[in-house]
């Protein structure tokens, strides 16, 4: 049912369409007051429930849904798939008390998709600057949209490869789900990714990842083969480096610091890659801050591997990827599941 709380009239066409899905009237009405204090944002409806929003969404398409987790019946997160089933180009915002930056909740939310997280303040929907947090992330969300993404480079080459190697930081979690999505079940090669995550959420980071990659997921340890049909997860402390063994490859934790200050560093895992697999190897570099990757990166090429990155539109933050792209080292460019498609063309040969 609607927020019962009057509106200003719907806005000309050309605005963005929001759905709001809260238990609380009040917090409905009040989220409602501030997308449409936002320039060309409509809500075209605020409801209480996953099957309210299910029947909303099949009376008008949504550009972007913000969505609570407490919800009666089916929660939030677990209605999320079912709400992209109904409206799989809609941004999704989880707005959610528990959904603090780096929280469990925020990572799965993250992790089925969800575009960005939002803390909402437990005294009041009003308290804590929210509007104007919220005001700027649905901004933010929405100017990186997939579908105002730049077209993917031309790719050098097109044999296969025996490794993927990824590295991201801010925003990458989001970008690492709708990679893994778009990747086939029957792509077996080894992935190596370098995610910079605090050490006590690598764990539950693991198992999003093994239900998001349809594979196992090990976080890395000393000795561990790299396997075909697996991916291997960094730890919070360590970075990753890749020895060569009489069976094949085997990973190694490094804690010496790393020239980026990041622990785990992307740099060590692409260099050691670079050293072990040669032009057999695909880098890719996700949504981050920094440079770091970036002199990984410079290895790969140089001894004929591939590097992809995501493109700034869908980025949330272009320093790591972007510093590779504009230092000439980028093969391709897109957006995540542009990359995603682009592995699936090159996968190993069986």
């Amino acid at each position: 049912m609607a927020a019962a709380c009057p509106r200003p009239a719907a806005s000309p066409s050309g605005t963005l369409r929001v759905l709001i899905v809260d238990d609380s009237a009040v917090t409905r009405c009040v989220i409602a007051r501030i997308v449409d204090a936002i320039p060309q944002y409509e809500v075209i409806a605020a409801v209480g429930s996953i099957a309210q929003a299910e029947a909303a969404l099949g009376k008008g398409a949504a550009d972007l849904i913000l969505l609570d987790i407490n919800l009666p019946g089916r929660d939030g997160l677990s209605g999320l798939p079912a709400l992209f089933a109904v409206a799989p180009d809609a941004r999704v915002i989880v707005l959610s008390g528990s959904c603090a930056a780096g929280s469990p909740t925020a990572l799965h939310a993250l992790s089925l998709g969800a575009a960005a997280t939002l803390a909402k303040p437990e005294s009041s929907p009003l308290a804590g600057g929210f509007a104007a947090r919220l005001t700027a992330l649905v901004g933010e969300v929405m100017a990186a949209s997939p579908h105002s993404i730049a077209a993917t480079m031309a790719a050098a080459g097109g044999s296969p490869f025996d490794v993927i190697a990824i590295g991201a930081s801010t925003g990458g979690i989001h970008a690492i789900a709708p990679l893994l999505r778009a990747l086939p079940d029957d792509l077996d090669v080894p992935i190596l990714i370098t995610q910079h995550l605090p050490a006590s959420f690598t764990d539950y980071f693991a198992q999003q990842l093994a239900a998001l990659a349809r594979r196992p997921v090990d976080v890395a340890a000393d000795s561990l083969r790299i396997q075909r049909g697996r991916m291997i997860l960094a730890p919070g402390d360590a970075h990753i480096r890749v020895v060569p063994t009489i069976e094949g490859a085997a990973t190694r934790l490094d804690r010496t610091p790393a020239v980026s200050g990041c622990m785990p560093s992307v740099d060590p895992m692409f260099e050691s890659v670079a050293e072990v697999f040669g032009a057999r190897a695909l880098a890719v570099v996700l949504s981050g801050m920094g440079r770091d990757g970036c002199r990984g990166a410079e290895r790969i090429r140089a001894t004929g591997g591939v590097v992809a990155v995501q493109d700034q539109g869908s980025s949330v933050v272009w320093g790591m990827p972007g510093a590779i792209a504009v230092s000439g080292l980028a093969s391709t460019i897109g957006t995540p599941e542009e990359l995603g498609a682009f592995i699936a063309r090159r996968k190993r040969s069986a």
